[in-house]
């Protein structure tokens, strides 16, 4: 009879042995993948071997410039040589990682008809107009117009002109290496009207070293999609002075212009206010000898921040915000004027702050105190204002003076206050900027997700990575065959692409969930279940090794 009662007890055994295998099998077969699938981070792929060869990108900036040479403006063996192109290239430097050259493509023509008439004309303004009439120039191009040495449609004093369009005008010479004469006037003009190491360093500034271009040159406004341009009037004193300014008959007679002309740079809204009581941050000093008071330069700077706190305007602007302020001195501190680092007045009586705005002191004439009875009604001449503030807003987009060759004659901005190759100029800086910020950024976004492995990277992130890194390689593209507008606007998605997928709110879902806490949350879930299939595990090895052991019987 014991022996069915122990082979039930060795057939429940052999069944336990099978069970525990079997729930080892589907926990460990099953289990454990569906386990780590389902817990995963879920990482989308993204260009990296792209993101890391933009560190390496050589931005070949290409100009292309039609160099027009008129009859007698060279030696007529050369002009039997025309048309040809030259190609003028140089390194622009800049301890940058990104390799900048400048390359200067000169298309040499003969003028046609109506040039050769346009540039017999008497002078330069009536040249200008009609060689405007036949065609448009793209944008980033330019046109030069060689004339007879001693041809009288510019000064006998003059070797060239710079005009407000995309055109100049330098004087041949005859000569045998006149081509290569010719050629370098053309470059000397050329680099003055496009790309010069300055203006990219300026566009560069917030990724360049410091002990190459020092922080007052850090003047131009970061390139965005839109700016926003607030005017204020501030009236400290409103029981000694009634100001009326017509600030919307000046925002359409001298800013909308000018702002119209920059479009291509950007999208612009312009609003003022009024605001009384506005107190400067900084106590005048009284000037005996001129019966004056005065704001010494080193003082500037503290005159910000107190007047920044009322004006309210960049709290909730999405865009860059300036600011410009015309301040009208209360009576106990008139007439007040702002000096410089010598101690001299400034000429504007106006100072400005890189990337912020600007700030103009205008004193009432002390003639009308004696006149009326207080409150004084005092009428803003906003042309004279507004010429200062137009000029602050050249200087705050980065567009200075152009640096002339000798015996250059510059005709000046037309009327919008800007000149058409001026805006180019903003152009190459705007794109090169732009690249260098969203290469700045996907490397960064790259080495992020590099390190922290727990970064969730959805699909429309990694879209934005790669339409950021195409656009990134098509403005290189068309930067280098010239076509500056659609290289700006490839540019521009860019930035934006990139930026995009940096500030996605999902990358941070579990960038503070490490791994010891998932095994702080898994644990008391896995643990009774693991640990019997463990004994039993371990049990049916020892089992099983102690039956190997035991030797066999022989009869």
């Amino acid at each position: 009879m014991a022996a069915p009662g122990a082979a039930a007890t060795d057939l429940e055994v052999v069944r336990g042995k099978r069970a525990a295998l079997f729930f080892a099998a589907v926990a460990i077969v099953l289990g454990l993948p569906l386990w780590w699938k389902t817990t995963e981070t879920y990482r989308a792929p993204l260009p990296y071997s792209e993101i890391s060869g933009l560190n390496a990108l050589q931005l070949r900036l290409m100009v292309p410039v039609t160099v027009v040479f008129t009859r007698e403006s060279v030696p007529s063996d050369d002009q039997e040589k025309l048309p040809f192109i030259v190609v003028h290239e140089r390194e622009i430097p800049l301890k940058y990682k990104m390799k900048i050259k400048c390359r200067f493509q000169k298309a040499y023509r003969r003028a046609l008809d109506h040039e050769e008439e346009a540039l017999s004309l008497g002078s330069m303004q009536e040249a200008e107009i009609m060689l405007a009439e036949p065609q448009e120039q793209a944008e980033g191009s330019l046109t030069v117009y060689v004339i007879p040495e001693h041809s009288s449609l510019l000064p006998q004093d003059m070797m060239s002109y710079i005009g407000p369009e995309r055109t100049a005008v330098v004087r041949g010479i005859m000569h045998r290496e006149a081509f290569n004469i010719v050629g370098r006037r053309v470059i000397q003009v050329a680099q003055a009207m496009s790309l010069t190491e300055d203006v990219l360093a300026a566009a560069l500034a917030d990724h360049l070293p410091e002990d190459k271009w020092s922080s007052d040159k850090r003047r131009p406004l970061k390139s965005s999609l839109g700016y926003e341009i607030t005017f204020s009037l501030l009236n400290p004193d409103p029981k000694s002075h009634d100001v009326h300014w017509d600030i919307e008959g000046a925002v359409r007679r001298y800013v909308q212009p000018f702002l119209s002309a920059l479009s291509a740079a950007g999208n612009f809204s312009v609003d003022s206010q009024i605001l009384y009581y506005a107190v400067l941050g900084v106590n005048p000093r009284f000037d005996p000898a001129s019966s004056s008071y005065y704001l010494a330069a080193h003082s500037l700077p503290h005159v910000i921040n107190p007047v920044e706190s009322r004006l309210g305007s960049s709290a909730a602007s999405l865009y860059p915000v300036l600011n410009f302020l015309l301040y009208v001195p209360e009576l106990a501190h008139s007439p007040l004027y702002i000096q410089d680092k010598d101690g001299a007045p400034v000429a504007t009586n106006a100072f400005h702050s890189p990337r912020w705005g600007g700030i103009m002191v205008y004193n009432v004439d002390p003639k009308a105190y004696n006149a009326s009875k207080l409150p004084v009604r005092v009428e803003v001449d906003m042309e004279q204002v507004m010429e200062v503030f137009l000029a602050q807003l050249r200087l705050l987009f980065g567009i200075a003076q152009p640096q002339l060759p000798v015996k250059c004659l510059f005709s000046g901005p037309k009327s919008e206050g800007l000149t058409t190759w001026e805006l180019d100029r903003l152009l190459w800086a705007r794109s090169v900027e732009n690249l260098a910020t969203a290469t700045t950024t996907l490397t960064s976004l790259a080495q992020l997700l590099g390190k922290i492995s727990n970064i969730v990277i959805k699909d429309d992130v990694a879209s934005e990575v790669y339409r950021a890194v195409a656009a990134v390689q098509k403005a290189a593209e068309e930067l280098a065959s010239g076509h500056l507008a659609s290289a700006f606007t490839a540019s521009q998605e860019a930035v934006t692409s990139s930026e995009r997928a940096f500030f996605d709110p999902s990358l941070l879902h579990l960038l503070y969930f490490p791994d010891d806490q998932k095994f702080a949350i898994y644990i008391p879930l896995f643990l009774p279940m693991a640990v019997p299939i463990l004994l039993s595990l371990v049990k049916i090895f020892l089992e099983t090794r102690k039956s190997w052991k035991k030797p066999e019987k022989i009869d």
